[in-house]
């Protein structure tokens, strides 16, 4: 079911495929942060990168209750963005040989998810409040709460060590 297309015709349709692509793009990550994980030199960024993967399965846990909350099915659509977004992080790890300038561009490339992500659970939670949803909408709160948290922690690593180091 693609964005504009007939499949779509109620806000609950809307939402519903917004849940649907969020789980499709949740999966995606917990099968990225490993690599990412294996990737980062930074012992900071490993662990911040582990928690976060930890993070990102409770996600999805949460992300299923949402539905079931809404009497669906947990079920995911192809999502292109986060595709394209960890595609790109692939083909940039690929090609930076050193290690301090890699640590940048793996947490520039988590918050180009972290970003993404936030925008998704807000406007699920706008959209579930809308619908009369509260109790969805406080599910999705919780995890766009710790997205946010995730995307400050790697403001503050970046700022404070990885950029510095990678800039020498």
């Amino acid at each position: 079911m693609g964005l504009f297309t007939k499949d779509i015709k109620t806000m609950d349709d809307l939402f519903v495929h917004q849940l649907q692509d969020t789980y499709y793009a949740e999966k995606q990550i917990l099968k990225a942060l490993p690599k990412m994980i294996e990737k980062a030199t930074s012992s900071e960024l490993k662990s911040g990168f582990k928690q976060h993967l930890a993070e990102t399965e409770v996600h999805v846990e949460r992300l299923e209750r949402v539905f079931k909350m809404h009497g669906k099915e947990p079920k995911a659509v192809d999502c292109p963005a986060i595709d394209g977004i960890i595609k790109e992080t692939n083909e940039v790890a690929g090609e930076v040989e050193d290690k301090d300038v890699l640590d940048a561009a793996l947490i520039a490339a988590a918050q180009a998810v972290e970003h993404y992500e936030i925008t998704r659970y807000g406007t699920m939670i706008a959209w579930a409040r809308q619908l009369g949803r509260n109790d969805c909408a406080s599910v999705l709160q919780q995890t766009l709460a710790e997205e946010k948290k995730t995307d400050e922690k790697l403001t503050n690593l970046a700022e404070m060590r990885i950029n510095l180091k990678a800039a020498e």
